[in-house]
């Protein structure tokens, strides 16, 4: 055997760590570790988090960022408004009665039944004034006839026509004025073309007011019985008022008792002075 061969086990264990018997801790050259992540530092003094925390902050914002965050901010707005303003009128609608509901349908299909009777009129106006010979003429009669609708409608001219008479028995004195209002709102809305209230003529400008356990309307006191007298379509004003939630149940509440009769012919004869304006004039003058 060589020497080589003698001193190479020997010479392979010097070059072995020492072997450390359990329970005993390497001494401090012999570990290897790597420090943690957090404490290492970076050439400038730093850790990756510090860095990380100052490209950050504090925000650097170009003009162009500033802009654009400004339109997607009022963008937003909007359709938060948007959607609270369509959230409030639906849940409006679905918390409203069934009677609600059902007037609310019943004023949309008679106003839309009579602009649509108003646009047919008006295009038929315009076939005859186009197809008359004597356009001068027609226009004279359509021009008279305007003048007397008007008329009617301004309380300058007596009226008659079918309609509706529908006479209010307060013997408990609890109709107030403003129940009276709204018997005439809804008669208006339902198409009444003229009112009369206990032989005073209701025009657009016309008020009412409480007046010692009565009724003022313009100004001319009113007491109970209240009959108003009404020209339009029956059919469509009675159901107005009979309606649930309507003008009849309100004042029934009130322990006023109510009644409507239907006539094909009702007189409306109560007129009103034409006042003339004192600033407005025609502009065909």
């Amino acid at each position: 055997m060589s020497d080589q061969d003698e001193q190479g086990p020997g010479r392979l264990r010097k070059e072995l760590p020492a072997e450390v018997a359990p329970g005993e801790t390497p001494d401090a050259d012999d570990r290897v570790a790597d420090p943690p992540q957090e404490t290492r530092q970076e050439g400038n003094g730093l850790t990756g988090r510090q860095r990380l925390l100052k490209g950050l902050w504090p925000p650097r914002l170009t003009r162009a960022q500033l802009i654009v965050a400004l339109l997607l901010f009022g963008l937003g707005f909007g359709l938060a408004v948007q959607v609270a303003s369509n959230s409030d009128s639906d849940s409006a609608l679905r918390g409203a009665r069934q009677e609600d509901l059902v007037r609310i349908l019943d004023e949309l299909d008679d106003r839309t039944q009579r602009l649509e009777d108003e646009k047919q009129g008006l295009e038929k106006q315009r076939d005859e004034l186009e197809n008359s010979s004597d356009q001068a003429e027609e226009a004279r009669k359509q021009t008279l006839e305007k003048e007397r609708q008007l008329g009617i409608l301004a309380g300058t001219v007596a009226a008659q026509g079918p309609g509706i008479t529908v006479t209010i028995d307060d013997t408990k004195g609890t109709v107030e004025a403003d129940m009276l209002l709204d018997a005439i709102q809804e008669l208006r809305a339902a198409g009444a073309e003229a009112i009369q209230v206990n032989g005073v003529r209701v025009v657009a400008g016309t008020y009412l007011a409480d007046a010692d356990n009565s009724v003022s309307v313009d100004g001319n006191k009113i007491n109970a019985p209240y009959r108003f007298q009404v020209i339009g379509k029956p059919q469509d004003l009675e159901p107005a008022l009979n309606i649930p939630g309507g003008v009849v149940q309100t004042l029934e509440k009130e322990q006023a008792t109510v009644t409507v009769e239907r006539s094909s012919k009702i007189v409306v004869d109560a007129l009103r002075a034409a006042e003339r304006p004192d600033y407005a004039r025609s502009s065909s003058q």
